[in-house]
């Protein structure tokens, strides 16, 4: 068995507090193994000028990792699991998923103002077009500012961007514990969470046998099956950062229950459904769950975005 693994994962504090999380977690199951990161800053990384969707979306924040683990420069990758494009390189798998914190959105203002007793034109800020479409619907009054930057960026920019709130994943937050930051978690009525939005990837070579017995002992079984099944709903709606795509899956006892969702850019065409059955068909579920959403005009959302004219 290794007695020494490298963990490639991104210099941001919040990747550098997750990547350390894996770290210790491995080693307080496999008490003889030494850890050693390796930061890499990746291409979504390096552009902060320009919107995400524009750069061509979430692979943007794991290839030179990837490419690295590849190499054999390092044994395993940790990553947000939103961040994760549907499709993962030839040679690579996701070897496991540990228990999810929680997956909903995170609004924090300026002033304590919740978001539905914010004045009208206040001005909210997010990287996400999934975000702002949502924001958007609910509150058409309200102007979104374009917010890129990792998550200490962004709250320092509450203070120096002129804006009422920001909108941020509560995962990170309570990952870096400032979640006395928070001043209120939106409800999936307003917000649906990112598919994987609080999940973390661990990432390894396919023919890696013995990481993938290390790393096992991090899965977490109803993490994994919701995951899955978000991922199968993105996967077959093609999705990116460039669309606004929401999904979260819920279990309770052995019934898995999705809800998903596809809107426009402006928040004023909004397909949403929700999809339940048993665990085991996690995945199909999720595959189903898409084609509902397309029969009833995601379809048509999908194509007027992707052709631009949206």
């Amino acid at each position: 068995m290794r007695k020494h693994i490298k963990i490639g994962t991104r210099g941001s504090k919040l990747a550098l507090c997750q990547a350390r999380w894996v770290g210790s977690s491995l080693q307080a199951k496999h008490p003889f193994l030494s850890v050693e990161l390796i930061t890499f800053k990746t291409t979504g990384d390096k552009i902060l000028g320009a919107p995400l969707a524009r750069l061509g979306g979430k692979g943007l924040f794991v290839k030179e990792i990837e490419q690295a683990l590849l190499k054999g420069r390092i044994d395993l990758a940790v990553h947000s699991m939103k961040d994760m494009p549907s499709f993962v390189p030839t040679g690579l798998c996701i070897g496991s998923i540990p228990e999810r914190e929680t997956p909903l959105d995170a609004m924090i203002s300026k002033t304590g103002r919740r978001f539905f007793e914010l004045k009208p034109g206040a001005r909210i800020g997010t990287s996400s077009l999934r975000r702002a479409a949502q924001l958007r619907f609910s509150r058409p009054d309200v102007e979104i500012v374009p917010l890129r930057g990792n998550l200490d960026t962004r709250l320092r920019k509450l203070e120096t961007e002129n804006l009422d709130a920001i909108v941020v994943a509560a995962a990170g937050m309570k990952r870096l514990g400032i979640e006395d930051r928070i001043t209120e978690y939106l409800k999936e009525s307003v917000m649906l969470p990112a598919v994987g939005q609080g999940a973390l990837c661990i990432e390894i070579r396919s023919d890696d046998t013995e990481t993938q017995k290390l790393v096992r002992a991090l899965e977490h079984q109803e993490t994994k099956a919701a995951v899955l099944g978000e991922r199968a709903f993105s996967s077959r709606l093609a999705g990116s950062c460039q669309v606004p795509i929401a999904c979260h899956g819920t279990l309770k006892q052995s019934i898995f229950t999705l809800q998903g969702l596809v809107s426009n850019l402006a928040g004023t065409e909004v397909v949403k459904d929700t999809l339940s059955g048993k665990i085991e068909h996690n995945e199909q579920i999720g595959i189903a769950l898409a084609e509902r959403l397309l029969a009833m005009g995601a379809g048509d959302i999908l194509k007027k975005l992707t052709a631009g004219t949206q």
